[in-house]
């Protein structure tokens, strides 16, 4: 029997028995259904952190600190003496000082920013950040310790009704003069890069020294900086000197972690590589499942025909043409399933991501998408056909290998 036949055979075979064929490929719909869901989710949260490092910068090299509570500790002009000392591998540094506890007061209610940090007048260059309007921090606002603050577009429109340029922002019931206010990168959404306040790291610290001496809130211990290299090749480099000056002050690698942003990306990908096997190994559960209920099915089928696979036999059927009809149904049923699940998974991804593209928050503006790969659909649907004839062949070889004579008995 031709291939072709057997197709259509096995096409009449589903068409009499639509639901019985549906619930059979039900495994391998929801089983193909979610590995594209999972590798599409997956690729375009890849997709998001890399376009969000890219903003960030090739060249970022980020250093965390902790406090031995000795006297040897990093200060801020040993930092400031590394760039001085290797221009050729390190253009900038800002102390990156995080406020803890803050509460903060426009021209309306109270309000807590997402974040209010204190860094230094390099920081604007460092993040490639963007006014639009006012200037940023300047040396002297870090050097005198200036009340001035620089606020994200979310609270410029939310608190001042986009006209905060030159008006009093209250931090902790300090007055700050909003500078400048940067321009819009996430859409000014709540909790995002547009609800920030930025201030000198000189008054950052000061606050954290007066929230620590007024309540438990504060936790310290911690230093950040942010270093920018002077280009993508170089960033190995600096990041080995920075490493090196560290060791100098601390004698141990334990009290500090040097990263650089092509890192941090790696190790991102990394953890979500990981991830996304162990999701698609219990997904792949299903499509065992949708194997073990087409073999079932195909084992009942072959009941029910035995009388027709016995009349096909005594008109000159061999064994390889009842096994390749049955072989070739169990493939077409996992197929249409693999295809339902296709379907049904691009659907699902595409809702998934923008729902998820409209409740998270992103410091940058880089959106979250879905990305819909050819090759997990090729693989997913070929793991679909692959399933279906393998858990078909078991089946097939039992009606090819049935007696003529016993199967035309049968009733």
């Amino acid at each position: 029997m031709e291939i072709k036949q057997s197709f259509f055979l096995a096409l009449k075979s589903l068409a009499t028995s639509k639901m019985r064929a549906l619930l059979t490929m039900l495994g391998i719909i929801i089983g193909v259904a979610a590995v594209i869901v999972i590798i599409s989710l997956g690729d375009g949260m890849q997709k998001l952190m890399s376009d969000s490092f890219e903003q960030l910068g090739a060249n970022l090299i980020q250093v965390n600190v902790w406090s031995s509570g000795s006297s040897r500790d990093v200060k801020d002009k040993d930092m400031y003496a590394l760039v001085e000392e290797y221009p050729q591998y390190l253009s900038a540094v800002s102390p990156s000082v995080t406020v803890s506890a803050v509460s903060a007061r426009g021209t309306g209610d109270v309000f807590t920013p997402s974040s209010v940090v204190g860094v230094s007048e390099a920081y604007c260059d460092i993040r490639a950040l963007t006014l639009d309007q006012g200037r940023f921090l300047q040396y002297v606002d870090v050097l005198r310790s200036q009340n001035v603050c620089v606020i994200g577009s979310y609270i410029n429109k939310e608190y001042f009704d986009g006209q905060g340029l030159g008006k009093t922002l209250t931090l902790n019931g300090y007055n700050y003069t909003i500078v400048g206010v940067l321009s819009e990168t996430a859409e000014s959404r709540q909790g995002s890069g547009d609800d920030q306040v930025i201030i000198p790291y000189t008054n950052a610290q000061q606050l954290n020294s007066a929230a620590a001496e007024n309540s438990s809130v504060y936790m310290g211990g911690m230093s950040m900086y942010m270093f920018s290299g002077t280009s993508k090749d170089t960033a190995s480099a600096a990041r080995g000197i920075i490493e090196s000056a560290l060791f100098k002050i601390y004698e141990d690698d334990d009290y500090y972690m040097v990263v650089t942003s092509a890192e941090m990306l790696d190790m991102m990908n990394t953890m979500m590589n990981t991830m996304m096997v162990v999701l698609v190994a219990i997904a792949g559960i299903s499509l065992l499942v949708g194997g073990i209920g087409i073999m079932n099915i195909m084992l009942v089928s072959v009941s029910e025909r035995t009388r027709e696979i016995g009349i096909r036999k005594s008109l000159g059927a061999k064994r390889k043409d009842i096994r390749g009809q049955f072989i070739i149904e169990a493939g077409t049923t996992s197929a249409i399933g693999g295809i339902i699940g296709i379907v049904l998974g691009i659907l699902l991804a595409k809702g998934a991501g923008v729902l998820i593209d409209g409740t998270m928050s992103s410091g940058s503006n880089a959106e979250f998408t879905a990305v819909i790969s050819l090759t997990a659909i090729a693989v997913a649907f070929g793991v679909s056909v692959g399933v279906g004839i393998l858990f078909g062949y078991l089946p097939a070889n039992k009606a090819a290998k049935l007696n003529p004579i016993d199967a035309l008995r049968y009733e």
